[in-house]
């Protein structure tokens, strides 16, 4: 008995959202940001939508709950929410200011609720002796609580500014092998996830 061979359809690409957390005047995360997104680029499993909250911020004060938002709010959140929601994951690239993480990015993430559901999280952190590490074990907290997953792997920059050169290129064969790492094991949350959420509506 003849059988027809077996066509398989190619998945979409996985959708990852980069939120630049840091909005500081002089501030690294363009650099780290073009260096992970020219990860993303490599794949062909992922396509990337760079959310800069330096070049689209969020209003700094919340409506009470159940009452209409100020002025201008939608306009605003048009800018982020939408893309925020199509994700199928995300890559938080944070400094770490005080032992935690930008106001900016926690004002962004406390600005919405279920675009976080049932995604992976993966972190690029950088800075100096620490790398950004307590940055992310506070993020990790945070995005628990709004129902993410948040991968294992993380990539930490330890003293950011002497990996790169003065064309912004990687110069630690260690830092590209982490992020391959940790991009390897976002898009298989991700995919997973996606399915997942495709089968069943996820039930906050």
């Amino acid at each position: 008995m003849s059988t027809q061979p077996q066509h398989r359809t190619q998945p979409q690409p996985l959708r990852v959202a980069v939120v630049v957390g840091s909005t500081r005047e002089g501030r690294f995360a363009p650099v780290v940001t073009d260096w992970i997104k020219g990860h993303l680029d490599g794949r062909g499993d992922m396509n990337a939508d760079v959310v800069d909250l330096a070049v689209t911020p969020l209003p700094t004060v919340l409506p009470p709950f159940g009452g209409p938002a100020a002025p201008g709010t939608e306009e605003a959140l048009a800018l982020v929410s939408p893309r925020l929601a199509a994700a199928d994951a995300f890559v938080f690239v944070t400094p770490e200011y005080n032992h935690s993480f930008p106001a900016s990015l926690k004002n962004a993430i406390d600005w919405h609720n279920e675009q976080w559901h049932a995604k992976p999280v993966g972190f690029v952190s950088y800075g100096g002796i620490s790398g950004g590490l307590r940055a992310v074990e506070q993020l990790r907290l945070v995005m628990a609580e709004l129902n993410a997953t948040t991968i294992r792997n993380t990539v930490s920059l330890h003293q950011v500014w002497g990996l790169f050169d003065e064309d912004r290129v990687m110069k630690d064969p260690a830092s590209d092998a982490a992020a391959k790492a940790m991009l390897d094991q976002l898009a298989w949350w991700a995919q997973a996830l996606r399915d997942a959420r495709n089968a069943r509506p996820y039930a906050a």
